[in-house]
C-alpha cells in the first residue's frame, strides 16, 4: 500500500510522526505533500506536488490542515482516490473556545468549513469517541463517516529513563500552551492549598492565558511554582523524568470534557504517574487508581487532594507509572497506532 499524506500542517507535530511512524514499521510507503507557505500559493504548489506522485492509493489529509481539506477534496474527485481527514480539532469549535474570533460571519464561516471538510470525505479521523459525537451533532454529519484513532506518543524520545535528582522537594509538573481548557487557574490555586507541603510545582510554557496565570501567582504571593518559557520539544522527556507527578488538563471546558490531551500520553509512556480531569473523554482510555489520577474538573481542592495522595503513597505512584506504561505499550506505541491506522485505510481501499 502506498500512502499520500497531504496536508499544510508542521512536521514537528506528534501526530503525524506517529501515524507516519506506524504506516511505514508496517510496511506502508509514504510519500508527503505539505506546504505552510501564504494561503493563495499553497493551493497551486500542492497541486502541482500531489500530481507529482507516482501511483498511490489513499489520501491521507493530516491534522491541522482545514483550510487546504478544500482542495484535497477537489483532488479527490480528479484522481479518483478516496480520502481520509484527520480533522482532529474544529476550527468551529476551537475559535469558539479560545475566542479568538467574535465575528459572526467567521464563526459561520468556520463552521461551513468544518461540515463541508467532514461531509465530503470518505472517513474522518477523530481521537476522540466523544469527539466524534461532537461533530455528528454540531454538524449533522452521519456517525458512519467517522473512526476513533488515539493519539499515542513517540516512544524513540518519550520513554521511561533514570535522572539524578538534586533536591528532596515532591516535583508536580505541567506542560502546555496555556489555553482555556488546561485550567491551570485550578492549578496555581491547588498550589496555594499545599504550600506547606514541600511541593513544587513547575508549569512550562506560554500561551493565551499565561498573562492571568502569573498575576494569580502573585496575588496568591506563591513561592512554590515556577515558570518555565517554552523548550525544546525534545527536551520535555527530561523534565518529565525529573518530575514525580504530571498533570494534563483541569479546565471544565466543553471541549476539554472530549479530548484527552497530547501531553497524557507522552507522560504514559515515560511511566510516571499521571493526574488529570475526569471527563467522558479521558474515561475512553484511563482507569481512575489504575493507569491514572482522575480529578474533578474545575476543583482546586480535587486536584490538590489528588496531588497529596500521591506525595504520600508511593506505592500507589509505582502502580500507576507501571499500569500506565503498560497500556502505552498495548495500545498506544507508533506500532499500535499504525496497526489502527491501517484497517481504518483497508475500510476505503
Amino acid at each position: 500500500m502506498k500512502v499520500c499524506y497531504f496536508g499544510s500542517y508542521l512536521p514537528s507535530y506528534p501526530r503525524h510522526r506517529i501515524i507516519i511512524k506506524g504506516l511505514e514499521s508496517l510496511g506502508v510507503e509514504v510519500c508527503e505533500v505539505t506546504d505552510s507557505s501564504q494561503i493563495l500559493l499553497r493551493y497551486p504548489k500542492m497541486a502541482r506536488e500531489f500530481f507529482a506522485q507516482e501511483d498511490f492509493d489513499v489520501i491521507i489529509v493530516g491534522e491541522a490542515s482545514n483550510y487546504v481539506q478544500p482542495l484535497a477534496i477537489l483532488l479527490k474527485k480528479i484522481s479518483n482516490k478516496p480520502l481520509v481527514f484527520d480533522t482532529y480539532v474544529s476550527l468551529y469549535d476551537t475559535n469558539k473556545d479560545r475566542g479568538v474570533h467574535q465575528n459572526p460571519i467567521l464563526r459561520k464561516l468556520f463552521y461551513y468549513l468544518d461540515k463541508y471538510n467532514c461531509q465530503y470525505s470518505d472517513l474522518v479521523l477523530q481521537d476522540t469517541n466523544n469527539s466524534a459525537q461532537y461533530f455528528q451533532d454540531t454538524f449533522n454529519i452521519p456517525s458512519s463517516k467517522f473512526r476513533r484513532l488515539l493519539i499515542g506518543a513517540e516512544d524513540d524520545l518519550f520513554y521511561p529513563r533514570d535522572v539524578i535528582r538534586d533536591d528532596d522537594k515532591f516535583k508536580v509538573l505541567f506542560y502546555g500552551t496555556y489555553i482555556p481548557l488546561h485550567g491551570i487557574e485550578y492549578i496555581i490555586k491547588s498550589a496555594k492549598l499545599l504550600e506547606n507541603e514541600n511541593i513544587d510545582f513547575q508549569l512550562i510554557g506560554n500561551g493565551q492565558t499565561f498573562s492571568d496565570i502569573k498575576a494569580l501567582k502573585e496575588d496568591l504571593n506563591l513561592s512554590n511554582v515556577y515558570f518555565t518559557d517554552m523548550v525544546p520539544y525534545t527536551d520535555l522527556p527530561d523534565y518529565i523524568a525529573k518530575s514525580d507527578v504530571c498533570l494534563g488538563i483541569f479546565g471544565g471546558t466543553e471541549k476539554s470534557m472530549r479530548v484527552i490531551p497530547t501531553k497524557a500520553y507522552q507522560i504514559l509512556a515515560m511511566g510516571k504517574p499521571l493526574i488529570t480531569g475526569n471527563s467522558p473523554g479521558a474515561r475512553e482510555l484511563l482507569v481512575n487508581d489504575e493507569n491514572a489520577v482522575l480529578c474533578d474538573m474545575g476543583s482546586a481542592e480535587s486536584l490538590a487532594e489528588s496531588i497529596l495522595r500521591l506525595k504520600n503513597d508511593k506505592k500507589l505512584r509505582d502502580k500507576l507509572g507501571l499500569n500506565g506504561f503498560k497500556l502505552f505499550k498495548k495500545s498506544l506505541s507508533p506500532e499500535k497506532i499504525g496497526e489502527e491506522m491501517l484497517g481504518i485505510l483497508k475500510e476505503v481501499i
